[in-house]
């Protein structure tokens, strides 16, 4: 009887110290809007740091505004084992201040899901997808050369509740546009057979969509080069080319959560005008936005090179904006820029002003084309980041067939993407 009550105390002692461990990490945020602007979806990335919190890598966050809960998660961003960001969107009227109380819970609260990443791969033509998470991609080992497309939707896709994208992993380094009809994620056998084989299913339309952007010779929405004196050169090849530039391209899936999935690209030894470069190249997607964050940065710049973002102009017959809002440069298009130009797209990419430096239209001919070229100061290891944007008329936005309209809720973006949310953590 004495050993059922010391065990009795025992354990109700753990808990106790659980519970109160659990309590210790608890902490009282108050975020400020200081804009006469409204920000919905609006990111806050808290350190781990800011937070002070030990020995809970195994808890989930909980956000509580009076009795709403606000998703949110934790991003492991260097691959260490711990996470070093606390993450989540929230609406903020003009000079609102919110209370937050964040706690922990060591079950998963299963927030509704609304982004994520995808990756599958297969080592041979007749062997079938697998998904995947991370892939190492070296110079010959392109689609050309292996003779099959190994990757699923010919590398990974990323997506919100509003909007997708896909990287042609296979040496290309295009970025696509997925046009959505619906908030929910797409079937995860987007770009698989019944039978696991890759196959292009997705230049069809289906409930929640299809692949609705041509990218041809250009880089896509997105994709980028290297101006080094005046030779343009691309991050990597084309379709029927061989070997690529990129002697080892290395992917990841850093964070896919209910509110921000992340992937990571490095790119060693990068051949461009006989120099060799080393570049990081990270993408970021959050509920809301019609668009993603791209960040890039370069190593082994000798000081004659300019970064060259591509926004492709395929099916374009209308003429370029290029507006200053807030602290970005806003490139804007809107034309039936979809195959065959069978729907209106509006498509745009926000450039951060301080960086700017003009732009140029591609060549006709070579290996980077059919594109403007925004270029883009940059400095070892100084990272640039950037906005991809893309509006479908057959979105959950039909407004987006409107030029106008498009133009606004690009340069409003702008402007709340300029803002900074005040973060202020307490015990």
């Amino acid at each position: 009887m004495k050993t059922k009550l010391c065990l009795s105390i025992a354990l109700s002692t753990m808990i106790f110290i659980s519970c109160k461990a659990q309590k210790s990490q608890s902490a009282k945020i108050v975020l400020t809007n200081n804009l006469d602007l409204e920000l919905p979806q609006k990111t806050v990335s808290i350190k781990r740091s800011t937070l002070k919190v030990k020995g809970i890598e195994k808890s989930f966050p909980i956000l509580l505004q009076n009795s709403d809960t606000i998703p949110a998660q934790v991003n492991d961003l260097d691959g260490d084992g711990k996470w070093d960001e606390l993450f989540f969107v929230a609406d903020f009227s003009a000079k609102e201040k919110k209370t937050v109380e964040l706690k922990w819970s060591e079950t998963d609260p299963k927030y509704s899901v609304k982004t994520s990443a995808r990756f599958g791969k297969r080592e041979a033509e007749n062997l079938p997808v697998q998904p995947a998470t991370e892939e190492v991609l070296l110079a010959n080992q392109v689609y050309k050369k292996l003779g099959f497309q190994k990757y699923q939707t010919d590398g990974p896709t990323w997506e919100n509740d509003k909007v997708g994208f896909r990287h042609y992993l296979d040496g290309r380094n295009c970025k696509d546009v997925f046009g959505k009809r619906t908030p929910g994620i797409t079937p995860e056998n987007v770009g698989i057979s019944s039978k696991g084989a890759v196959e292009d299913n997705y230049h069809q339309m289906h409930d929640w969509g299809r692949d609705i952007f041509p990218v041809g010779t250009s880089a896509g929405l997105g994709g980028y080069g290297l101006i080094v004196g005046e030779e343009i050169n691309r991050l990597g090849i084309l379709i029927n080319d061989t070997i690529n530039n990129v002697e080892k391209t290395t992917f990841k899936i850093v964070s896919e959560g209910p509110v921000n999935s992340v992937l990571s690209y490095k790119y060693q030894n990068w051949q461009a005008s006989g120099n060799k470069y080393q570049v990081q190249e990270t993408a970021s997607i959050w509920p809301g936005m019609y668009g993603y964050k791209n960040t890039v940065s370069l190593n082994g710049l000798k000081g004659n090179e300019t970064l060259a973002i591509a926004f492709s102009n395929i099916n374009n017959q209308n003429p370029l904006q290029v507006v200053d809002s807030g602290d970005y440069v806003c490139f804007i298009l809107h034309d039936k820029l979809t195959y065959e130009r069978q729907w209106i797209l509006g498509t745009a990419i926000i450039i951060p002003k301080e960086a700017y430096k003009g732009y140029i239209e591609a060549p006709k001919t070579g290996k980077l084309t059919n594109s403007y070229l925004i270029k883009v100061s940059t400095k070892n290891n100084q990272p640039i980041s950037y906005y991809p944007v893309a509006g479908w008329e057959l979105s959950a936005d039909p407004n987006f067939k409107d030029a106008a309209y498009f133009s606004n809720y690009v340069t409003t973006l702008a402007k709340q993407l300029s803002a900074k949310i005040k973060v202020e953590v307490s015990k």
